[in-house]
């Protein structure tokens, strides 16, 4: 039986990919971000998940105003690196893994959940940055990876608990794949920022650690903040956050925080990581 044993969860600001791309890393300015992922890198390395979900947002450079949906998940032999404006980063494609893909869909679609199948996907920084960060600059991907993307950009968006229900079924179908596997799921995006208009450059340091607080003790309480709340308080980029519940239900309501991270600023934006492992 497959498995899923963590959770990952990690911002995904596209300027933490320039700077790696750049040999920037050890800059002043970016140094404790990238130290901030060391132990998290060596603790990924020692458990080697057989293949990771990767839930995230496509940033224009896949979907567009012409179809928005709601959640899609690549189900490809391999993804490409996307084109966002200034070429495509110099890291690997990313293999699928279609059979658990299509398993995944089969068995979230039976769930009720509607989602769109993708078989031709360019992944942009919102996967290749949380990779990065996790398993640095390697040949090839030490594993394959399922995006599932979540669209968070044009209104309406999912409610965090339509999220974390998603997580559920995700892990439901996971359970009832017939093969012996490790699997990690990734939620990214946030934490707070937004990048435009008269309030450009928030932050909310409060609120930022205590939705990293209750991943661990309170997802529920998590599940129930509106989307006017995350606008409000996180700026109009924060609402990325509502991804993470998929990644947390995902996972066992007990779970042990293996590793936290947060720091402000990277690129004007609240930079934060935790990990979460089931503890059965």
């Amino acid at each position: 039986m497959a498995r899923i044993v963590a959770g990952i969860a990690t911002s995904h600001v596209p300027a933490i990919g320039a700077a790696i791309d750049s040999g920037r890393t050890q800059e002043p300015y970016w140094k404790p971000i990238f130290e901030g992922y060391e132990r998290s890198k060596e603790w990924i390395a020692r458990e080697k998940p057989d293949a990771c979900i990767v839930v995230y947002n496509d940033h224009a450079s896949t979907f567009s105003l012409d179809i928005i949906p709601t959640f899609a998940i690549g189900c490809a032999d391999e993804f490409g690196i996307a084109d966002e404006g200034w070429g495509r980063r110099p890291v690997p494609n990313v293999k699928g893994h279609p059979e658990l893909a299509w398993h995944i869909v089969q068995s979230t679609v039976l769930d009720e959940f509607d989602i769109t199948i993708v078989n031709r996907l360019d992944v942009d920084h919102g996967l290749t940055v949380p990779l990065s960060l996790m398993f640095g600059q390697p040949e090839s991907w030490p594993c394959p990876i399922i995006p599932l993307c979540v669209n968070v950009i044009v209104y309406p968006v999912p409610t965090g608990h339509r999220c974390y229900m998603l997580g559920r079924a995700i892990r439901k179908a996971v359970e009832s794949f017939d093969k012996d596997m490790k699997i990690m799921i990734f939620g990214t995006g946030g934490m707070s920022h937004q990048l435009q208009g008269e309030r450009a450059g928030l932050i909310n340091k409060e609120f930022d650690n205590r939705f990293l607080d209750n991943l661990t003790k309170d997802p529920d309480a998590l599940t129930r903040i509106p989307h006017v709340e995350y606008l409000r308080e996180t700026g109009s980029e924060g609402i990325e956050m509502v991804m993470w519940l998929i990644m947390r239900g995902a996972l066992d309501e007990d779970v042990r925080e293996v590793r936290r991270f947060y720091h402000v600023p990277a690129s004007n934006c609240a930079v934060g990581h935790i990990i979460l492992e089931n503890r059965r």
